[in-house]
């Protein structure tokens, strides 16, 4: 059976409006995503996601199909995930069956084809339910974060940590990014989000996991691109 990658891309964004046709060098940031899937040959059709029409007409110039997403799956409160199960539903009877379900969000245009290919084949060697990419955390719960009380008082975020001095002797701590997420068709449409079954992950340097949220991520991302 096929594979098929599909990008979720709505129309608002507060963080840094009309992030996912924003020109990144010269590009529509949307189009890095389709460019990368569309090279792998993993990968049989690109779906892109969407409410917006402008959106919509970016991703069919750059190869990807589109499927418009119903306006209630495209609010700042609707999870993405129903709308895996709307893209899941959409596609299955006018594409027919596919077996592993890719998710390459538009806000990582750093990603590289390994990236994708990598965690399709750690999908498989490790049998799990889904696969996610993962960086090094910059911060960690064990050793440098704090929660405040009602009195204004700070305490340790972790209890019983209070014996770790250095940084180097807390417990690895990893972001999620959002490189690159693989899973079924099935999955998807049986549970309830990524972490109701067994997952595994691949690790992506951190300049390749820059997700864009607002202008600072986008001009970091521009930073890196023109060093490369």
């Amino acid at each position: 059976m096929p594979d098929f990658a599909f990008i979720f891309a709505r129309g608002g964004s507060k963080g840094l409006p009309g992030k996912n046709i924003k020109p990144l060098m010269g590009k529509p940031l949307i189009q890095y995503s389709i460019e990368t899937a569309l090279s792998s040959t993993a990968i049989d059709k690109v779906f892109v996601s969407t409410d917006d029409l402008a959106i919509a007409e970016v991703g069919k110039r750059a190869g990807a199909t589109i499927i418009m997403r119903p306006d209630h799956l495209a609010t700042d409160e609707s999870p993405e995930w129903q709308s895996w199960r709307h893209a899941v539903d959409w596609v299955t009877p006018r594409y027919g069956d596919f077996e592993h379900f890719v998710s390459l969000p538009a806000t990582s245009p750093l990603r590289r084809m390994e990236d994708l290919e990598n965690a399709l084949k750690k999908f498989k060697k490790e049998n799990a339910d889904v696969c996610i990419a993962i960086t090094p955390s910059d911060r960690s719960p064990f050793f440098n974060m704090v929660t405040r009380d009602g009195n204004g008082m700070v305490h340790l975020a972790m209890t019983g940590n209070a014996n770790i001095f250095r940084r180097q002797d807390a417990p690895c701590i990893y972001d999620i990014t959002t490189v690159v997420y693989v899973t079924t068709p099935a999955y998807i449409l049986e549970h309830d989000g990524l972490f109701s079954g067994s997952v595994t992950s691949i690790q992506v340097p951190k300049e390749r996991a820059i997700d864009i949220d607002d202008i600072y991520d986008f001009m970091m991302a521009e930073t890196i691109l023109q060093g490369n």
